[in-house]
């Protein structure tokens, strides 16, 4: 059964003073039946929570320096406007008692907990967005992941890996930033993507008649969610792993490019859609940076002399990651130069970092 937290937040202007403000309030909450406990704070302002025979239940806190929050929770069937009205009559005997010394006023949108589609989920630089999904299409565990697909009304089906939003069906700018936005000739070209189990990449650079693209999903459970789920994405190329000019190799990429690299295998694009650059050097984020460390090594091994090199970011918001994988770059077995673009995803709800990279 879902339930939902309604919020109410009032900044003042001065210090507040609860016990001057507190018993006016009490009684709106004893006309609806709840019971009253106070918690010890200290000192540090008031606080209590309310109980009412359905269910509901309210937590008040008013804070010394001049901050009063009301959580509201119920359960999804509960009476909304009965909960609006609980608000109003908070909301104006607190205007009544504080003589217009409010700074701001704010209500929030009701949060829903326990809900059987989660609807929430967590930006790169840790804002909490709310999506409009109504569904799960398609969810599975596979060996390095747990793998879903959502239903947005607005995005349409989003591909989620371990709680991170990868791909939309609307995220076609995605796509081409990773791909050089539109500047790129693919036509009679070799090409390597690594990841994009989705199929996007591979779906538009087909489209270019290119000589071989050489495509290594580690997860042929991506793929087969995907050619099913996402076929706005992917079109129809994800039903076969191979065609006329390219082959899907459902295989770990780092023996296939230390492959490469011993053959003498060299390609004219590298289109590396395996994970964002970490958010940190945190100790649990240090194997994705020597993850991305041995990827750009060995594909810097394998790329043209006249090649490039195609790969996301971050957020732009994390500049601090982005200098570090910036660093990265200056430590590799060859020298490069790069450049970067930023390019909104729709999805994504927030701008993103793509980088491009050649050999001096």
């Amino acid at each position: 059964m879902d339930s939902k937290c309604l919020m109410l937040r009032l900044l003042l202007s001065f210090y507040i003073d609860s016990a001057s403000t507190v018993p006016d309030l009490l009684s709106i909450f004893h006309e609806q039946e709840m019971t009253e406990t106070v918690h010890e704070t200290n000192g540090h302002g008031y606080l209590a929570t309310f109980v009412g025979k359905n269910g509901r239940f309210v937590i008040l806190r008013v804070h010394s320096h001049g901050l009063v929050t009301i959580d509201l929770q119920c359960y999804e069937e509960d009476n909304i406007s009965q909960l609006d009205n609980l608000l109003n009559a908070l909301e104006t005997k607190l205007k009544a008692l504080l003589n217009g010394n409010i700074t701001r006023i704010k209500r929030l949108p009701a949060l829903i907990r326990g809900a059987k589609v989660d609807r929430y989920w967590p930006t790169a630089d840790g804002r909490l967005i709310e999506y409009d999904i109504d569904g799960v299409v398609y969810e599975e565990d596979s060996a390095y992941q747990n793998i879903k697909i959502l239903h947005s009304q607005q995005f349409g089906n989003i591909l989620v890996l371990n709680g991170d939003v990868n791909l939309a069906e609307s995220d076609l700018a995605y796509t081409q930033a990773i791909m050089g936005s539109g500047k790129e000739d693919y036509a009679g070209k070799e090409v390597l993507i690594l990841g994009g189990g989705d199929g996007g990449i591979l779906a538009e650079v087909v489209k270019q008649k290119p000589k071989m693209i050489t495509m290594v999903e580690i997860s042929f459970i991506v793929i087969d969610g995907c050619k099913m789920h996402m076929r706005k994405t992917c079109g129809d190329i994800l039903d076969n792993l191979k065609g006329d000019c390219y082959q899907i190799l459902v295989e770990d990429c780092v023996p296939v490019l230390k492959k490469y690299v011993k053959e003498g295998r060299m390609f004219d694009y590298i289109i590396n859609d395996l994970t964002a650059v970490p958010i940190s050097t945190e100790p649990e984020e240090d194997s994705t940076w020597e993850f991305l460390r041995l990827i750009l090594d060995l594909s810097i091994k394998v790329l043209h002399p006249s090649g490039k090199y195609f790969t996301q970011g971050n957020s732009v918001n994390l500049s601090e990651a982005l200098t570090l994988y910036e660093e990265q770059l200056g430590k590799l077995s060859c020298p490069v130069d790069f450049s970067k673009e930023v390019v909104c995803v729709p999805s994504y709800l927030e701008l993103w970092v793509f980088y491009t990279i050649w050999k001096k």
